[in-house]
């Protein structure tokens, strides 16, 4: 990659983590990143002491530690990006790019929830069926925001591709686990965009790597 940079990643595939691995891919920035077990491998003495919730993602710069995603999105954009992927405040695009870039969350917090019903509860007598249908509900509406807003354009924004494309890219790479995004024409060609990008596939899990929190091709309920 072209710049030295001391990043540390903790991570685990296909996590909220992936988010900033995709953008620090997007950056060109060398990363050292250290992959979890999604679970009690995060619960651990050591790791806590980085993320007090024993949660992804969490980054290191030198001394500084930062886990929130939209955190880390702001912050690489401003540290380490050369106007590529940032709206600085000035820029004209500034307001929406922010709010895309914390909109990515409003998507990806019913994935977690439908993770969660679906993967994370082992007991199926302990899983909710109402709670997985009304998440796969609140997720289509989010999605349908987008659905409108991508009409006439490719990108979130205008003058194309940023880091706000990255947030929600991620969460439609999730949301598309527990939704068949082919139901959104507009967002499903903008996910196949995404989707194409270098950057983006290098921050896939390699095939075969262990660890997966997503095993299936989708989770989607079925009638």
């Amino acid at each position: 990659m072209e710049n030295s940079v001391a990043l540390t990643l903790f991570h685990c595939h296909e996590a909220r983590s992936m988010r900033s691995l995709w953008l620090i891919n997007e950056l060109g920035l060398d990363v050292e990143v250290v992959v979890f077990a999604f679970g009690r491998e995060l619960r651990s003495d050591d790791y806590l002491a980085h993320h007090p919730l024993g949660r992804v993602p969490c980054l290191m710069d030198d001394e500084l530690t930062l886990f929130e995603s939209g955190a880390i999105a702001e912050y690489l954009c401003e540290t380490y990006d050369k106007g590529k992927l940032w709206r600085e405040p000035g820029n004209p695009e500034r307001p929406q790019w922010l709010q895309w870039v914390h909109y990515a969350e409003t998507l990806t917090v019913h994935s977690a929830n439908l993770t969660q019903q679906a993967i994370a509860i082992s007991d199926p007598e302990l899983r909710s069926i109402t709670v997985r249908k009304l998440e796969t509900k609140r997720l289509e509406k989010a999605i349908e925001v987008l659905e409108k807003h991508l009409v006439n354009r490719d990108y979130l924004l205008d003058s194309g591709f940023s880091a706000a494309d990255v947030g929600v890219g991620y969460s439609l790479h999730v949301g598309r686990l527990f939704t068949d995004l082919s139901a959104f024409p507009k967002v499903y060609a903008y996910y196949q965009r995404l989707a194409s990008r270098e950057a983006f596939k290098r921050s896939l899990p390699a095939a075969g790597a262990a660890n997966k929190i997503y095993t299936k091709d989708n989770y989607w309920l079925t009638a």
